[in-house]
């Protein structure tokens, strides 16, 4: 089959279904599914890792619509951020105009593609219709206490010249840019994301149709550690050190504390030092370090001893204060104790400046001399040297110690969580601006919800080169405003808001993408919330998909959405990698456009290609020659119906003869293992399936008779999802003038696929050794005793004990000796 031939063919179908509006989103669904694939950030043409993405979601819509549902599949463009901002800098660009380019270039991509979204409903978060309502939702997390203003030190990088969220920061660098990223104190806007930390945990396990890696992403990130803090105070001044710990039956053994070189507290008792310059020093050298560098394992710690000393409350023994880089004030209080007897970071801190080591637990039956000690001793054991504690089991200990601490007013029983508030401000152009305003007299103001959208001023007026702040603060027809409370003078914020808040709610816009009065209609979202299905890749675990669950619960909370967990079904594809094994990326310059394969071997070819490579959540390694199998593959079932097609009014499988029984098995046998595959997310091997109920078909030699023409037709519901454009085409020749897509997919004959004997593989501690024919759904005994009875399997076993039998019914039985 010509090429040419595959191109007019997809050109005919496209127009057709646009013109019949296949792929409008029915009013009202008496069988819903919501069906998402992550938008694109339109920083070019849509490269061959969307390509692969999105068809995806395009044959669960196909075979989705074939099973009787209405079906909600929206798309949209993730339009804010830096790259563009970045493009005006370098070519002299409107952010504006580059990003409506690509947009445009990256839609008609995907329209050649044939991909089936409602683009009726197509939102972008650069439309100020939209970030009304980004405005509006961060308005309405101020109200409810869940934003705030503060003044830290942030992940600050010095390429992009903005903060970054800690989710932002991967393995010490920028995500973007991958730049080293260093810490800067400044005052930034936050959204307290903690105050969710425990439900975003135990939602997880709701989350049945997640992937558990994924899931284990987010319990890690999330943190949860259970323990105590205990509140030590600084030996001259009225100043609390609280310390989470979660060895509590450690207290005992402190013999120094070590505070985050960040921390308030410590800045805050800077005066008292002695050594006040040397330990400033050391403040700033260690914040110029990474985050990664200064929590790696591997690397000798240092520190510095302030010349300070605090109360330990259990014991009122002095103990030493010291600050070192590798504690963070993200994690716990910011202040750890130093147990360095029962802690081996500790124990190597201590030796390295001489600090002192106390015993306070042994091992059951033992006892441990400091002197003789060459590394911590980690494990339970027996409390000693530990006041009326001594003599206790350590494992108890630590709740005997919080039920004294909580008694004696010395502390509290704790959960910690290593998640922080979202940072939420940046210092760029092109985000949505925040829509608060500064006035001296009344503080910081909320802009009102009638004067939504806060919009971005011209881009003519704007300098984008980045200079440490928000160029919005030079514009000062954007910057100077009236105060809404007293009507005087004030000025607006000018930071914008980090694009994942842009994202974590944009599955919501689609349900009324053009409503001016409402973020989304409430009804809308109880007729199709929550999303059944979410395409995108797990690298967006720790990030998005965390602020997405987050946001979700929020607007749950005020009354807004039917559920607290935005999605049933999350699937996470594999990337697409090119011949060397390395990610394709714009950056690195080896992506390939789908445009090019298109050209070169149509829509269906390269679909049927990319789905066949491997399953869809494996990664790929791109290889040319996968495009002539496709071909082939889609060439054969065209000549096979155009040769063979013939009226069809039904046949009785009753009435089949044995070989034409066995061929009409094969083909209920297929249907059934397409079916699975394709509820599996598994279409390479549905295709594969296909691939081999052609060659039956080719082999079959009676071509005129009924059961061939039910196997054309049934082939070609079975393939449509994969290749629609051809199976559209070819279904059109029984004389048919509605869509494929509104036939009903195929059900199978369940007496016809049960088999009256099966060959089952005898496996001797793993490796066959044997294959016997036994009746099908015989009973496990009965099987064990063919096999042990068959004369290849009794040579194995002869004088070996039989520990165990795996039976994988009608296919192994695997004998462990």
């Amino acid at each position: 089959m010509d090429i040419k031939e595959f191109k007019k063919i997809e050109k005919k179908w496209q127009k057709r279904w646009k013109d019949m509006e296949l792929y409008k989103t029915p009013e009202k669904p008496k069988k819903k599914c919501f069906l998402l694939e992550m938008y694109a950030y339109p920083s070019g043409d849509i490269h061959l890792g969307h390509f692969r993405n999105y068809i995806l979601g395009d044959v669960v819509w196909r075979y989705k619509a074939m099973n009787g549902f209405q079906i909600l599949h929206p798309f949209g463009w993730d339009a804010f951020g830096l790259p563009a901002e970045q493009a005006a800098i370098t070519n002299k660009e409107s952010p504006l105009k580059w990003t409506m380019d690509n947009i445009a270039k990256s839609k008609e991509t995907l329209e050649r593609l044939g991909i089936s979204y409602d683009w009726k409903r197509e939102v972008a978060t650069c439309d100020p219709e939209y970030y009304k309502w980004t405005q509006w939702l961060f308005k309405k997390l101020y109200e409810h206490g869940l934003c705030y203003r503060e003044k830290t030190f942030v992940n600050w990088c010095p390429d992009c010249k903005t903060v970054l969220a800690n989710e932002q920061v991967i393995q010490g660098r920028c995500w973007r840019c991958d730049t080293a990223v260093t810490k800067k104190e400044t005052e930034q806007w936050f959204i307290r994301i903690t105050n969710y930390a425990e439900r975003l945990l135990l939602g997880l396990d709701k989350l049945e149709e997640w992937p558990e890696n994924l899931k284990t992403i987010q319990r890690n990130w999330i943190g949860r550690s259970e323990g105590s803090e205990i509140v030590f105070k600084l030996e001259k001044g009225n100043i609390d050190l609280p310390v989470f710990t979660t060895r509590s039956d450690t207290i005992y053994g402190v013999t120094f504390i070590v505070i985050a070189p960040e921390h308030k507290i410590l800045r805050e008792i800077l005066p008292q030092m002695k050594k006040r310059e040397e330990v400033e020093k050391y403040i700033n050298t260690s914040l110029m370090k990474t985050e990664i560098e200064r929590t790696d394992v591997t690397r000798e710690k240092d520190g510095i001893f302030t010349g300070l000393y605090a109360i330990n409350p259990f014991s009122d023994e002095r103990v030493e204060i010291w600050t070192a880089d590798y504690v963070l004030s993200t994690y716990g209080t910011g202040i750890v104790m130093g147990v360095p007897g029962h802690d081996q970071r500790d124990f190597e801190f201590a030796q390295k400046y001489h600090i002192p080591i106390k015993v306070v637990i042994n091992p059951p039956g033992g006892e441990l001399r400091v002197e003789e000690m060459e590394q911590a001793y980690t494990e339970p054991g027996v409390m000693v040297n530990s006041g009326p504690f001594s003599g206790v089991d350590s494992t108890s200990g630590i709740e005997k110690t919080i039920e004294y601490m909580e008694e004696k007013g010395l502390g509290k029983r704790k959960v910690t969580y290593k998640i922080r508030d979202w940072l939420i401000s940046r210092q760029r152009y092109w985000g949505a601006p925040i829509p608060m305003i500064h006035c001296d007299k009344c503080g910081i103001v909320p802009v009102p919800e009638h004067e939504l959208p806060v919009l971005l001023p011209e881009e003519s007026k704007v300098d984008f080169v980045p200079k440490g702040r928000s160029p919005l603060a030079d514009v000062g027809e954007f910057y100077n405003t009236e105060c809404p409370k007293c009507k005087g003078k004030a000025h607006r914020d000018v930071d914008t808001i980090d694009t994942f808040l842009d994202s974590s709610w944009y599955y919501l816009r689609y349900l009324s993408p053009h409503d001016n009065d409402e973020i989304f209609k409430k009804e809308e979202a109880e007729k199709w919330l929550p999303v059944d299905l979410y395409i995108g890749g797990i690298e967006h675990a720790a990030g998005h998909l965390i602020y997405y669950r987050f946001i979700t619960k929020f607007l749950y909370d005020i009354g807004l959405v039917p559920s607290d967990e935005p999605t049933i079904k999350m699937f996470n594809h594999g990337m697409v990698l090119d011949e060397h094994g390395d990610v394709m990326s714009k950056s690195k310059g080896n992506v390939i456009s789908p445009r090019e394969l298109i050209d070169k071997d149509g829509v269906d070819i390269a679909r049927v290609a990319l789905l066949f490579f491997a399953p869809p959540a494996r990664e790929i390694l791109w290889q040319n020659k996968g495009f002539k199998g496709a071909r082939r593959f889609l060439t054969r079932i065209y000549t096979l119906v155009k040769k063979y097609l013939k009226d069809y009014s039904g046949m009785d499988a009753n009435a089949l003869q044995k070989k034409e029984y066995e061929f009409y098995r094969s083909i209920e046998e297929t249907i059934r293992d397409v079916t699975v595959d394709i509820e599996r997310m598994d279409f390479n091997t549905a295709i594969a399936s296909l691939m081999e109920l052609l060659n039956r078909m080719y082999t079959f030699d009676k071509k005129d008779i009924p059961i061939f023409q039910y196997a054309i037709r049934k082939f070609n519901l079975l393939l449509a999802p994969f290749a629609p454009h051809l199976l559209e085409e070819l279904y059109s020749w029984y004389g048919k003038s509605e869509s494929i897509f509104y036939e009903t997919w195929p059900s199978y004959d369940e007496n016809a696929i049960k088999k009256e004997e099966v060959t089952i593989v005898i496996q001797i501690n793993g490796k066959v050794r044997s294959r016997i024919v036994v009746p099908a759904n015989r009973e496990v005994d009965e099987v064990k005793r063919i096999a042990l009875e068959e004369e290849k399997i009794k040579k194995y076993t002869a004088g070996k004990k039989i520990k165990n039998f795996i039976y994988v019914k009608d296919k192994l039985l695997n004998i462990v000796l």
